[in-house]
């Protein structure tokens, strides 16, 4: 699956909470009910497009069926922004890199509890920055898609962002 393909699916509000609830380890479709508060058909079929673009994983135990995330379909997300991420000026160093880098882009403070560092929200910019140019209709709005894959971009540099959290207090 292509990175167009997990962008569009991570891009739906209910599917990015069920990554989320995930996070913490297996859990039985009920549990995901009960967590998200909506129906079982609606946590099912969104499991389904989790499971059918390799970002989630089943397991059958007796009549339970238990998912897991599998963050690899993400990793082509977080590969794609850090092309975005500026150099990283050496240890110590005081050269131009540091001294001019207020002045080449502003500078984006996360919000308060996300855990996001300014480096993360940075990437996070210069990616939706740096999108394809949109052309804007006859009547000066902007296309949906220009919007969607924003909104898609910024959900997948938090998820990363959790995932690295995940991952330092597992090791």
């Amino acid at each position: 699956m292509g990175i167009d393909d997990v962008f569009a699916v991570i891009a739906e509000g209910t599917r990015r909470q069920i990554l989320k609830n995930l996070r913490d380890g297996d859990k039985a479709v009920g549990e995901l009910v009960v967590e998200l508060e909506v129906s079982q058909p609606t946590v099912s079929k969104h499991l389904k497009v989790l499971r059918e673009a390799g970002l989630v994983t089943m397991r059958a135990q007796g009549q339970k069926r238990y998912y897991s995330l599998e963050t690899a379909p993400l990793g082509l997300v977080r590969d794609w922004l850090a092309d975005f991420e500026p150099p990283v000026p050496a240890a110590g160093s005081d050269g131009p890199a540091e001294q001019g880098a207020s002045s080449q882009a502003p500078v984006v403070e996360p919000e308060a509890g996300t855990g996001q560092t300014g480096a993360e929200a940075g990437v996070l910019a210069a990616a939706v920055l740096a999108g394809p140019e949109v052309l804007s209709g006859a009547d000066g709005s902007r296309p949906q898609i220009g919007r969607t894959m924003g909104r898609a971009a910024e959900r997948a540099a938090d998820l990363l962002s959790q995932l690295r959290r995940r991952r330092d207090h597992s090791s």
